[in-house]
């Protein structure tokens, strides 16, 4: 190679890379690999968990995801993740999306990208009856156990003056901890609390969930920030499980009447991706 060719080479180099260069579209390259990899609980029915006869994960949220992996024409692979590992996984690129249980709220969208609303729900506090707690203000002072890494934490601790909170990796663990006594209640998102006390059998008389929402959770999946071509797919693949009624067939599938959780009803609707708080 003579002299003038290298210096030319060396200076085209040079200018691309002072140059900004176009960042790969995360939708493309989901495309060319042909698999969306989608971050789940695996421990939060019947959102994600694990199918004991078939040992796979399935739920509601897999079932979004399905959708949005059949809209992209992809095939869907989840990865199961702790409830504070959600969002770092995602921003390190260990995940394409998270169908995780996660709130949606004005924090985390400094951080990332949501879809439409998913789901509507409450959190509320689980308590044994012989504690004597009939109210979530009685808690003030007093010990709860929650999972780490969610809104549920800041929450309690808003609702509830000067309270203990233990936090544990999983809903399951957190509650076995209420059952041995490490704590007076056990905060967590409404439907997997009606679910934990469904399981209780005859042991739901020695239980009580407090009738008071300490806060309102719209769930939705989460996305990178700024994968705007990304996100216009997953929306419209959830607008089109809402416009063709498949939308609550699968609310239905999961949380009505047949199920334990028995809801009657879908108060809500895939339609929107904006947030109050």
């Amino acid at each position: 190679m003579n002299i003038n060719r290298r210096l030319l080479l060396i200076s085209a180099a040079a200018m691309l890379a002072l140059s900004p260069i176009a960042h790969a579209d995360q939708l493309d390259d989901i495309k060319k690999k042909g698999e969306l990899v989608v971050g789940v609980l695996g421990t939060d029915e019947p959102n994600s968990f694990i199918d004991p006869k078939t040992r796979e994960i399935i739920g509601y949220e897999v079932d979004l995801a399905q959708a949005v992996a059949k809209k992209l024409g992809v095939k869907l692979k989840l990865k199961q993740l702790a409830v504070a590992a959600r969002i770092p996984e995602l921003q390190q690129g260990h995940v394409d999306i998270l169908a995780a249980s996660l709130t949606h709220n004005k924090e985390r969208e400094a951080v990332i990208d949501f879809s439409l609303t998913t789901f509507v729900t409450g959190q509320k506090v689980l308590v044994k009856k012989d504690s004597g707690i009939k109210s979530v203000a009685e808690l003030a002072g007093k010990k709860v156990v929650t999972v780490k890494g969610g809104t549920q934490e800041p929450n309690i601790r808003k609702a509830v003056g000067n309270v203990e909170v233990v936090t544990f990796d999983t809903g399951p663990q957190a509650f076995q901890a209420l059952q041995q006594g490490k704590g007076l209640g056990f905060v967590n998102d409404e439907i997997s609390l009606i679910d934990q006390y469904a399981k209780l059998g005859k042991a739901q008389a020695d239980y009580l969930i407090l009738p008071q929402n300490i806060s309102i959770e719209p769930l939705a999946l989460g996305l990178k920030k700024g994968e705007t071509k990304l996100k216009a797919q997953v929306d419209e693949a959830l607008r089109e499980l809402e416009k063709s009624g498949e939308a609550n067939k699968l609310f239905v599938k999961w949380y009505g009447p047949s199920t334990r959780l028995k809801f009657q009803t879908r108060s809500f609707k895939i339609e929107s991706d904006k947030v109050d708080s």
